[in-house]
């Protein structure tokens, strides 16, 4: 959905009379007012941040010893251990295999480095030779897709070559030398990038490091709720799947209609696909339209009725004094939705389902999308033919599908806020296309998901909790790398936030090196926030006592991931521009490994720099305004008790 650039108040539907929601529709700076939220702090912001913001970090595939120093621990995931030269750094936990040397690095940028390298059960760390600046690679074995023999022409009988095709875009290549008294390279490399395939934990149980903050701590579905104003008299938090006995790929706090019969929920969940019924994620503040999500009917090529099911809807609908329709959003492509109906799956009849609206959102499925980016990894590395740039990019569909989605999350969030209507999303399953369109309509719509740590409750609630199968799209510690499963959709999710902060850059507390940590953490096994593939599977594994929370890292150094130009501009919301033109791909995240694609200037020592500054400012800003209200009142009692005061400053740096 695109809508023309406005003044974020100025009125339009999405306002209501009364209303202290203001719709922020991204566009070009000529349309903006100084005082709006975006006129020209904001367009500022939004230049400098385009001059600089192309990658924000350095680029953890090359680093010096000099330069590592002042760098997040996180170029290794984690806190690493102090060390001297030629000793690996370690994490807690983490223990070395076995050291290769005589190693070359083959380069496709520099060509041959030679040097050493060591094999631990978390990571492949090259050095080079070289004393005095030496070359350093570090890959985690959790990014590693799959292990490929290659040639090594010209450097002997007994020189095997290997390439690492990786999860993250990369696929650097080594040669060395094999001798009967070596380990088996190959060997030693697959055990531990692909664990769970030979009967080892994943790394995530054996990563024993301590941080000042839990992380498991950072969602609990009841405080969730209740922040949104949960319980009332429509909704209930609801136990009835307590046990995973109603759905045991959904979490055991629900949120339900509390007219309705938990045996009426158990003939709904019959109805619906791997008994995902229509449950609660978001309630409009005002209006109290909602969004709901579930999987497909299964009503399949008799065209199956279900009456629990058409009540639950109709009760969802009257929930919501604003409105008297219902809107379906089903992410599929109107085809493949018939296809499903024969196959015993399907979508709701408007005949059957009175006052229900069903749109189409035609997303593809998620075979589609591991293609689309295995042609974007062929594109970007490991070398990029620039005479054909953009048609190269074009071919992949990736930005075309970043679109779609966003468009649809766009007309969901319109739906609810100017059209006062609660929505209904899904797919066939519920939680591959309806995790990404409900977690984009929810950022949309409320700013605190727009925070650090909203959004990392965001994405524990509408991804990890709502049963985003990530073991299965990502193929934590498994080898079967051709496994049809596996597909980018968190990656796209992740995408299309990057693309909002580029239209809205001081709408967003976290910055760009907070969503490329979350990616590398996708992978890297280092973590259980990602791990399995349902909440049920991570109780019965006690990842929440048995690993470390990816939340525990970043919460620990807030610093590292904010945004100095964050403004809290509550109660707004968000409506991007999402016609091709106004899109981009993320360069600093997918050619993150090309050298010829990284910034001239480092830009996230600097964004620290400036977060600094803002901090300083506000502080002095504070300051003169306490003065200032000391000098009122003293001259106030001097000359007239009746004397007004003046108007409080509000100052945002």
């Amino acid at each position: 959905m695109e809508k023309q650039a406005g003044v974020a108040g100025t009125g339009g539907a999405a306002d209501g009379e009364g209303s202290s929601r203001k719709p922020w529709v991204c566009g070009p700076a000529s349309a903006d007012s100084l005082d709006s939220p975006t006129g020209s702090h904001v367009e500022w912001c939004k230049q400098l941040i385009a001059a600089t913001i192309s990658s924000q970090i350095q680029q953890p595939d090359i680093l010096s010893r000099d330069n590592h120093k002042n760098l997040p621990a996180l170029r290794y995931g984690a806190q690493v251990k102090m060390y001297q030269v030629n000793q690996v750094p370690l994490l807690p936990g983490e223990t070395i295999q076995t050291t290769v040397k005589d190693v070359m690095y083959v380069c496709p940028f520099s060509g041959l480095v030679n040097g050493t390298l060591t094999i631990t059960d978390y990571k492949l760390y090259f050095s080079s030779v070289e004393k005095e600046s030496p070359f350093i690679l570090d890959i985690n074995m959790g990014v590693i897709s799959r292990l490929e023999s290659i040639s090594v022409p010209n450097q002997g009988e007994n020189t095997k070559g290997l390439e690492l095709v990786c999860k993250d875009m990369r696929s650097p290549r080594f040669a060395y030398k094999t001798e009967e008294s070596q380990v088996d390279v190959v060997e030693v490399i697959s055990r531990h990038a692909f664990p769970l395939s030979h009967n080892l934990p994943l790394f995530a149980f054996l990563y024993k490091d301590q941080f000042p903050v839990d992380g498991w701590k950072v969602y609990d579905p009841t405080a969730e709720y209740r922040r949104q104003g949960l319980p009332n008299e429509s909704w209930t938090i609801s136990k009835i799947n307590s046990t995973y006995e109603l759905c045991d790929t959904y979490p055991s706090v629900l949120v339900i209609p509390t007219n309705i019969t938990d045996e009426d929920i158990r003939r709904v969940a019959v109805f619906r696909a791997k008994h995902r019924i229509p449950v609660l994620s978001w309630i409009h503040p005002e209006s109290q339209a909602t969004i709901v999500r579930c999987s497909q009917p299964l009503v399949g090529p008799s065209d199956r009725r279900c009456k629990e099911d058409e009540r639950l809807l109709q009760i969802i609908m009257d929930a919501n004094a604003q409105s008297h329709k219902l809107t379906i959003f089903d992410a599929r492509q109107s085809s493949v939705a018939v296809t499903n109906k024969a196959k015993d799956g399907g979508y709701e009849s408007e005949s059957f389902y009175p006052n229900v609206e069903l749109n189409f959102l035609d997303i593809p499925n998620i075979h589609v999308m591991r293609e689309s980016l295995r042609k974007m990894k062929e594109v970007v590395y490991p070398t990029i033919n620039e005479a054909h740039w953009h048609s190269a990019i074009d071919q992949t569909h990736w930005l075309e599908y970043i679109r779609l989605l966003l468009a649809g999350a766009a007309k969901i969030a319109d739906k609810l806020e100017s059209g006062k209507t609660s929505v209904v999303v899904h797919c066939s399953d519920g939680w591959d296309r309806t995790s990404q369109l409900t977690s984009l309509a929810m950022l949309m719509l409320d700013s605190y998901y727009r925070t650090l740590r909203g959004f990392q409750v965001l994405v524990e609630k509408e991804w990890i909790s709502f049963g985003h199968k990530f073991s299965a799209r990502v193929g934590h510690g498994d080898e079967n790398h051709a496994n049809s499963e596996r597909s980018p959709l968190f990656v796209q999710f992740i995408d299309c936030v990057w693309q909002m902060t580029r239209q809205f850059p001081a709408a967003f507390e976290f910055n760009e090196l907070f969503l490329i940590t979350v990616l590398d953490h996708l992978y890297s096994c280092l973590f259980g926030t990602f791990l399995y593939n349902s909440e049920q599977e991570r109780v019965v594994h006690e990842v929440q006592t048995k690993t470390i929370s990816l939340w525990s890292y970043i919460n620990s150094q807030l610093e590292e991931f904010t945004n100095p130009f964050y403004v809290d501009y509550e109660n707004h919301v968000l409506y991007p521009l999402v016609s091709s033109r106004h899109l981009e791909l993320w360069t600093s995240f997918y050619a993150r490994w090309n050298p010829r694609m990284r910034p001239q200037v480092p830009v996230h020592q600097t964004l620290k720099e400036l977060l600094f500054l803002r901090a300083e400012l506000q502080r002095r800003v504070e300051e003169l305004q306490r003065e200032t209200t000391s000098h009122s009142l003293s001259s106030g009692s001097e000359h007239s008790p009746t004397h007004p005061t003046g108007t409080a400053l509000h100052t945002t740096v």
